[in-house]
């Protein structure tokens, strides 16, 4: 069983090999952005959770959650756009900018600052159709059930079946992630939000398998993120 994790300095993704903690990851092809992104770059949606992110290099993220510290408005993502100073865009043309990264934890999460006040910042995430309001944020218990969000395979529910779970990066080893058995293909984890009803659990970092016969899928807590980069949901 394979892996993906993204190798962020790069800007691609990683593949490792095995699910026990401690294995080495080997990096493969980046994310790229896809025809129907292409297609799609004129009508830009709202930028809610579960919406896909662009970066230069071909670079295509997931927007996880929308956050504010005061009254400043930022976004919460991984993977290839875990980049200090990392421009960010809607659209794969890179035409419509949405913010910059600020800051960067556990080599794979970062938080990038809105550049226009004046743009929609929904608290939401997408539902593949619909949305989800998020109100709150928190920690998923082994059993619990957790959904995800994702622009390549929509909207996608499991369990969680352990925590403190350990994966390696090219760049260093991230710990303290949560394990589910949310299936996950290429595209689909870095930064999609995890979450409860209205309650935020974890980003997206690493899956394995597919979502025809399943698979498994690894998310930072949210709680560390939003303590790290001093944030809150909303």
């Amino acid at each position: 069983m394979k892996l993906r994790v993204p190798a962020i300095a790069a800007g691609i993704t990683a593949v490792l090999v095995g699910l026990a903690p401690g294995a080495t990851a080997s990096s493969t092809a980046p994310v790229q952005a896809t025809d129907q992104d292409a297609r799609h770059a004129k009508a830009v949606p709202s930028p809610e959770g579960g919406r896909p992110i662009f970066a230069s290099g071909g670079v295509r993220c997931v927007l996880g959650f929308n956050v504010r510290r005061g009254d400043s408005y930022h976004f919460l993502t991984a993977g290839g756009c875990a980049k200090a100073g990392l421009k960010i865009y809607a659209d794969p043309g890179l035409t419509v900018e949405l913010g910059t990264v600020v800051s960067v934890m556990n080599v794979a999460t970062a938080l990038a600052r809105y550049v226009d006040p004046g743009v929609e910042r929904p608290g939401s995430v997408y539902l593949h159709p619909g949305s989800q309001d998020i109100t709150a944020a928190g920690n998923a218990a082994v059993g619990q059930r957790v959904c995800r969000s994702s622009p390549t395979t929509g909207m996608r529910c499991g369990t969680v079946t352990a925590i403190n779970q350990t994966v390696n990066f090219p760049e260093g080893s991230i710990t303290g992630l949560t394990r589910t058995s949310v299936c996950a293909e290429p595209g689909d984890n870095p930064g999609a939000p995890y979450f409860i009803g209205t309650m935020a659990v974890g980003l997206g970092i690493a899956g394995s398998g597919n979502c025809s016969s399943g698979g498994t899928s690894y998310y930072q807590p949210i709680s560390d993120v939003l303590s790290a980069f001093g944030v809150n949901v909303y």
